[in-house]
């Protein structure tokens, strides 16, 4: 959860991070408190603080005020809920909490912000009829413990925002701990599939392995503990010297790298749309996940690394940090991307399609730069494009896309064949039907 460290100003001042947080997955501030040093606000300014909801925001901002005695002073402690709707200020203008700053909106902004509310806190909507004697006991009581709570579980699931009004389970009670989530909620599972070759083919050109296809039910946890325990056993692997001077299996994608893409994929898919789920598939030369759900409209999937923290279900972010499944700091996407450079790896590859996220972890090597420089202009380029196609293309597709000349792309994909980063598929020089693949 978001915290921040506010000085005492007026209400409206205060009001812009009460807007920014419940547009984005709520957070703590605390007023009074600046550079370690304690300024507590007048008693007349506490007050207009604690009306800053009703005041200066609109639909109001849930706020919850408490006062924390300090030796210096008092202070003033907001828990901001996140909204089921976008807030903004009094004076039209729209805030989002991005990292620890308050992002004022533009209207293209504020509008995928509509767009993206509409199913963002789908995990805090109660299930009618559903309690917590509905739940396994077992592991609302491995949660508490997690906690750290003294209390009962019933008590720390409420604190955690995940019993309605009325104690009615929350959807995202029910997917971290029923026992058959997908009871009430079938679309909400993992598949993993493999595949014996780097393309899916159809038909009877098919190439999904016989017993590679494994549908993961259960609760969170348990859903990405068996999925990971599954691409484990299915993951390509390559023979290696260890360092305990003995050979083992190495996957070819690190597992560090797939994992969080995995834990991802599970906690922050939109779990608001039926029909569809969680694919992990398990190719020879990478791995593929697919969850259903956009990234959040402030977001170029272009620049992945400058993706901030943002959860669709901040309920199910937050109690997964707590049981140690994932950190909620942010920096997954970095983590992946470290692992697969370390490992001489392609970086990982984000597209999105009108309602996924698609994510490719390569198994192919970064290009030496002796090889780069080797190549002709634009030739990495075509790279990208066979790898974003995750199908064979003829050279004029790869035209199409990339807007060149037949002498120019072919003098390109010759010279990538030469350095073996691509092959050529076809039954003679002038074959029409001739296509071009990664390896």
């Amino acid at each position: 959860m978001v915290r921040s460290e506010f000085r005492p100003h007026q209400g409206k001042d205060l009001a812009i991070t009460l807007v920014a947080m419940g547009n984005a997955e709520g957070g703590t501030i605390v007023v009074g408190l600046h550079d370690g040093r304690v300024e507590t606000p007048a008693p007349r300014a506490l007050d207009e603080l604690r009306q800053a909801p009703l005041d200066f925001t609109a639909p109001p901002v849930r706020t919850w005020f408490s006062e924390v005695a300090h030796p210096d002073g008092t202070l003033l402690v907001a828990r901001v809920d996140p909204g089921g709707s976008v807030h903004e200020h009094v004076n039209g203008e729209c805030y989002l909490r991005v990292g620890d700053e308050s992002r004022k909106l533009t209207f293209a902004q504020r509008q995928e912000l509509h767009y993206d509310r509409g199913e963002s806190h789908f995990d805090g909507r109660p299930l009618p009829g559903l309690t917590v004697q509905d739940l396994g006991a077992g592991q609302v009581e491995a949660f508490r413990e997690a906690a750290g709570a003294r209390t009962s579980g019933e008590h720390v699931l409420r604190a955690r925002g995940l019993l309605g009004r009325h104690g009615e389970v929350t959807v995202a009670a029910w997917l971290l701990f029923a026992r058959s989530p997908q009871t009430e909620l079938p679309h909400a599972h993992v598949r993993v599939l493999r595949y014996t070759e780097n393309q899916r083919g159809s038909g009877t050109g098919l190439t999904l392995d016989d017993e590679g296809d494994r549908r993961v039910e259960g609760s969170v946890p348990r859903m990405i503990q068996e999925a990971a325990e599954t691409v484990d056993r299915w993951v390509p692997k390559r023979r290696a010297l260890g360092p305990d001077g003995k050979f083992t299996g190495v996957p070819l994608v690190p597992r560090d790298a797939w994992l969080e893409g995995l834990v991802n994929a599970v906690v922050h898919r939109s779990y608001s749309m039926a029909g569809d789920h969680i694919r992990v598939e398990i190719f020879p030369n990478r791995i593929e996940i697919t969850s259903p759900g956009r990234f959040p409209g402030l977001v170029d999937t272009a620049r992945p690394l400058d993706i901030s923290r943002y959860a669709r279900n901040p309920r199910i972010a937050r109690t997964c940090a707590d049981l140690r499944i994932g950190q909620e700091l942010g920096e997954g996407i970095r983590r992946m991307f470290h692992e697969m450079s370390s490992r001489g790896l392609q970086p990982p590859a984000y597209r999105q399609s009108s309602g996924a996220v698609h994510l490719t972890l390569s198994a192919l090597k970064i290009i030496d730069d002796d090889v780069l420089t080797a190549l002709p202009r634009g030739a990495e380029t075509l790279l990208g494009v066979l790898r974003e196609a995750c199908r064979p293309l003829s050279t004029g597709e790869v035209m199409d896309v990339v807007g060149s000349s037949r002498p120019t792309v072919t003098k390109q994909l010759a010279a990538l064949r030469e350095h073996g980063l691509v092959e050529w598929s076809g039954k003679s020089a002038r074959d029409p039907r001739a296509t071009w693949s990664l390896p």
